[in-house]
């Protein structure tokens, strides 16, 4: 068995007879030997191999250029290169695949525009290897979190007959032919069918019988938005929660966050400086300014009063009635309050059909996390238990409650208070990373045009 280099440069004791594998970043000759810098994905620092000329194998080192694939074994000795504790003094070589001269990954910068172009390759670059390495501990801390609390994950359906946010931007699923689309009752379902846009719908009714569930899947939408922060298909934790108002839906987000920021901190295996010094220098600072500080919470209207009162000139109005933008929701976090900010209780006209509508008649239990540099990262709701006002938010949004009859069954049988939210997982490691576009921390972008690999 091979070992994987992340554990060999762990090691506290030399040792002999190691087996490692990787692809070479760089090779240095001289007359009687060469060092080959291997990485093998597993973690950003790679290990450095010495070949003397007359070990088996050597005769393919000319070969082994940037990019291509060796397999080494040898003694791990210590290094008396500075920066690094051990070196592999190889006893064998073996050249697995090679990287003909026009490998595009040579050693100089790439733009990232330039690497989306070729998504199957980005990852062996230090950059996208630490972004997703990042995304896989982030999926990790992320059951983590909720599994520790006693969260049951369920798998929602990626295909459904549903509209969760009633936006109507759905891709539809069918296997009839374009001349036929509109015959429904023919498609494979018998009926319309879609990409999902979300899991909250069904993971209500979970909640309603298992009380604490989260999901944690991919969604899509039809949105043709080609702005750095969308994209047609990503991933959503959703969780739900039996027995739940508006504020104990707060307390969690808010955890959740903090907990996901502190994982960053602590357990980021060296990925961190990377993007702290390539990508944004106040990474650091960022993440420790939420993980360290309290949330403050406050109303819309509040929210809303304090940006119009700002004199700041943003680009986008802020009146009552409307979303807050981006630009109003930093400001709040990185100028007016100096942390992190949950946003409560908007205007019902703006939100979906699902939020508890509060008792002044105007505004519903709807809270949105803020944290500094990118904004909104959670929204979420207490939903919509009682029979009769669901089944006026039906009509007063327009839609037929024949396709929501099993949704209002939960609120006739045993209904209960509850609530939840929504992080993307995409938006979160923009987040936690600095990338500034969502395409950079997907592995295959979907957006409006683009369907490659």
């Amino acid at each position: 068995m091979r070992t994987l280099i992340k554990h060999v440069l762990r090691r506290d004791t030399p040792g002999d007879d190691l087996h490692v594998a990787g692809w070479v970043r760089t090779r240095r000759d001289s007359k009687t030997f060469s060092f080959l810098e291997l990485n093998d994905g597993t973690c950003l620092a790679n290990l450095q191999v010495v070949a003397d000329a007359g070990i088996p194998g050597a005769a393919d080192l000319a070969r082994m250029t940037t990019g291509a694939s060796v397999e080494v074994r040898g003694r791990l000795v210590p290094s008396p290169a500075s920066g690094q504790q051990w070196e592999l003094q190889a006893s064998s070589l073996r050249l697995l695949g090679c990287a003909p001269d026009d490998y595009p990954l040579q050693k100089k910068g790439h733009s990232t525009e330039f690497l989306r172009g070729i998504a199957h390759l980005r990852p062996r670059t230090n950059l996208y290897g630490a972004v997703f390495r990042t995304r896989s501990r982030m999926a990790y801390a992320i059951h983590r979190f909720f599994q520790e609390r006693d969260f049951i994950y369920v798998h929602t359906p990626i295909i459904t007959a549903s509209d969760c946010e009633g936006a109507g931007e759905m891709f539809r699923v069918t296997t009839l032919p374009a001349d036929k689309a509109a015959r429904d009752a023919e498609d494979f379902f018998g009926k319309r069918a879609f990409l999902t846009v979300s899991g909250q719908l069904e993971g209500e009714a979970f909640a309603c019988a298992l009380s604490n569930i989260y999901t944690f899947g991919p969604t899509f939408r039809a949105e043709n938005s080609n702005t750095s922060r969308h994209a047609a298909e990503f991933w959503m934790i959703e969780p739900e929660v039996a027995f739940c108002d508006l504020e104990s839906d707060m307390d969690l987000a808010e955890s959740m966050v903090r907990f996901l920021v502190t994982e960053m901190l602590e357990h980021h295996e060296g990925d961190l400086e990377v993007f702290a010094k390539f990508v944004d220098k106040e990474l650091r600072a960022r993440l420790e300014f939420v993980a360290g500080r309290p949330f403050e919470r406050i109303p819309y209207t509040e929210a809303v009063r304090l940006v119009q009162g700002s004199g700041v000139k943003f680009e986008y109005p802020c009146e009552y009635g409307l979303n807050l933008q981006s630009e109003h929701e930093r400001w709040l976090t990185e100028v007016h309050f100096k942390q992190p900010v949950t946003v409560f209780n908007y205007p019902k006209e703006i939100k979906p059909f699902y939020m508890r509508l509060n008792d002044d008649g105007r505004t519903v239990t709807a809270m949105d996390v803020l944290v500094p540099g990118i904004g909104e990262i959670i929204g979420g709701s207490q939903r919509e238990e009682r029979l009769d006002v669901l089944l006026a938010n039906f009509e007063h949004h327009g839609l037929d409650a024949a396709n929501y009859g099993w949704y209002a069954d939960l609120r006739k049988y045993g209904s209960v208070p509850h609530a939840g939210f929504g992080l993307g997982f995409e938006r979160l490691l923009m987040f936690v990373t600095g990338m500034g576009n969502i395409r950079d921390v997907i592995p295959f972008a979907r957006t409006p045009g683009h369907c490659e690999f």
